[in-house]
C-alpha cells in the first residue's frame, strides 16, 4: 500500500490486536511493515498516534515496559522507546 490513511491504520490495528486476543500484545511496527513494507519507518510515528487515540476511546491499551500507559497522557504523551498495542484488561 503506498498511501495509508489513519482510517487503513486504525482497522489495521484493531484487526492485529483481535487475531491476538487477550493472551498476547503486538507491536505498531507491524502494522507498519503491513501497510508500507518499504518505508514502514516512516508510518511508526502516524501508528502510534493512531493507537493513542484508540487508546483513548477504549479501544486498545498500550503498554511499555510492561506497564499500562494512560490513555490520558496519549497521543502526545512521553513515548520514548517501544510500545506494545492489546485489547483492553488484557492481563
Amino acid at each position: 500500500m503506498t498511501q495509508a490513511t489513519d482510517p487503513h491504520i486504525e482497522v489495521a490495528l484493531l484487526a492485529l490486536i483481535a487475531q491476538r486476543g487477550h493472551q498476547a500484545s503486538a507491536c505498531p511496527s507491524e502494522v507498519a511493515r503491513a501497510l508500507s513494507p518499504d518505508d514502514w519507518r516512516a508510518l511508526m510515528p502516524r501508528v502510534r498516534q493512531v493507537a493513542g487515540q484508540l487508546a483513548q476511546r477504549g479501544l486498545l491499551d498500550i503498554s511499555q515496559g510492561g506497564q499500562s500507559v494512560s490513555p490520558s497522557t496519549l497521543p502526545s504523551g512521553p513515548w520514548k522507546g517501544p510500545i506494545r498495542v492489546r485489547l483492553p484488561n488484557a492481563t
